[in-house]
């Protein structure tokens, strides 16, 4: 007998052998519908029941057609039947049901969670919120109990090698404001990636990890897997990917037995000689993970949920208090002032499509709003805030606002633009 040391291995034995016994399965009905006289599918429908079968026991069932549409970017589920598709190109327009009732979705998702051979998901009225990395990279988020209906969002990461460049190219963000950032990374500058919901965050910071010399080796600390820098082997070849465990029963010691978190991560990861330690999505206590891995000089990324580029910076103090009464705010903000280097806010609207559509349908834009500076400063604030580049009012196009601090200008050895940079602020004041 042949030992399986990966889990991804066995799995894809057992999907082999599942479509080769459901094949076996409808092929026998089929001969015994024909020899009782009874109406039988032709092979296209045979092959079909087959699909449908076998993503019902290995993949996400109804909902895998939607999530192998290579132009769907979400898909969110109010319901069993009430489902809403976002396409790539800004489109939000309604999808097909996904379950027959929401007593199935829940079992379903149920099944969905605990199916995982690398790392299981508690589902259930007593752990009522379930966040699951699937299959091809994707992210499920999904509630249920606590809300009217079953809620799921499903979040397809289209873009995944994608540069600054790009984004240039795509209208979200200037030529200047590219080269500084590129700078900034490259001179092993901390970013913070703030931004709404949907606004193109983690496409951000993988642009950004886009200008880390390949020869570095980098560690990556997330709850689930959104970055997949560790699958882009021709771009970035040495990479270690750590990925938080939640964990079964509470322990006597305060801890979840089998629990894997991110300071668990980052402790071990010192022994790993990484050259980059890129914290993913802050939400909670991963601050202090984000705090810790920036203190290291390796020039760290993360992403937050926040209104202004400013504004993430009072996110992530919220965020510091609650890991305990030891953190005060104080600490907090002159901790993250010095350790924090560059924020970067992307917004996103959504607009209404044309009202000759026959289905109500919206778009959304998606741009590079503001990108400030951060350090210590006077007493009051605790911090020293400059805003580098921002959109006027009313306007999706980034530009130099000018007020660069004076050790930024240093960036330029790094591939700032610092003349295009000074050219656009007197365009600006002028």
């Amino acid at each position: 007998m042949r030992l399986v040391h990966n889990g991804e291995v066995d799995r894809a034995e057992q999907q082999v052998l599942g479509r080769r016994v459901i094949a076996e399965l409808v092929e026998e009905e089929t001969r015994r519908a024909t020899a009782e006289g009874r109406a039988v599918l032709d092979r296209t429908g045979q092959a079909r029941l087959c699909a449908a079968v076998f993503d019902a026991l290995f993949r996400l069932g109804r909902l895998q057609p939607l999530v192998d549409n290579v132009d769907v970017e979400n898909v969110i589920i109010l319901g069993c039947d009430d489902v809403w598709v976002e396409y790539a190109d800004g489109r939000l327009e309604r999808g097909p049901a996904v379950a027959d009732s929401d007593p199935a979705l829940i079992e379903f998702l149920v099944f969905l969670a605990s199916r995982s051979e690398v790392n299981a998901r508690q589902f259930s009225e007593s752990e009522p919120r379930l966040h699951l990395r699937l299959d091809g990279g994707a992210r499920l988020a999904a509630t249920a109990w606590v809300t009217p209906r079953p809620s799921v969002v499903i979040r397809r990461h289209r873009l995944r090698e994608v540069t600054l460049d790009d984004l240039v190219r795509r209208g979200s963000l200037s030529a200047v404001a590219a080269s500084f950032l590129a700078a900034a990374v490259r001179a092993r500058r901390s970013i913070v990636v703030a931004g709404p919901q949907g606004a193109g965050k983690t496409t951000m910071v993988r642009a950004l990890c886009a200008e880390i010399d390949p020869g570095e080796a980098i560690g990556t600390f997330e709850t689930e897997y959104e970055l997949h820098l560790h699958e882009l082997k021709s771009r970035h070849p040495i990479v270690h990917a750590w990925e938080a465990r939640p964990g079964g029963e509470l322990q006597p010691n305060g801890r979840r037995a089998g629990e894997f978190t991110l300071d668990d991560a980052l402790y071990d990861s010192y022994r790993f000689n990484l050259s980059r330690q890129i914290v993913g999505e802050v939400r909670g206590r991963e601050v202090l993970a984000m705090i810790e891995a920036m203190q290291s000089g390796t020039g760290s990324l993360s992403t937050t949920h926040a209104e202004s580029a400013e504004g993430a910076l009072g996110k992530l103090v919220t965020c510091a208090m609650k890991a305990g009464a030891h953190v005060t705010q104080d600490y907090a903000v002159r901790a993250i002032a010095g350790s924090l280097d560059v924020i970067v806010h992307v917004d996103v609207r959504t607009e209404r499509a044309p009202a000759s559509r026959t289905e109500p349908g919206f778009r959304k834009t998606r741009w590079t709003s503001e990108i400030a500076v951060l350090g210590p400063g006077e007493r009051e604030k605790g911090y020293a805030f400059s805003s580098i580049f921002r959109c006027p009012p009313g306007s999706t196009s980034i530009v130099a606002a000018g007020g660069l601090p004076v050790e930024y200008r240093g960036l330029a050895a790094y591939g700032f633009d610092l003349s295009g940079y000074i050219s656009e602020t007197e365009q600006a004041a002028s």
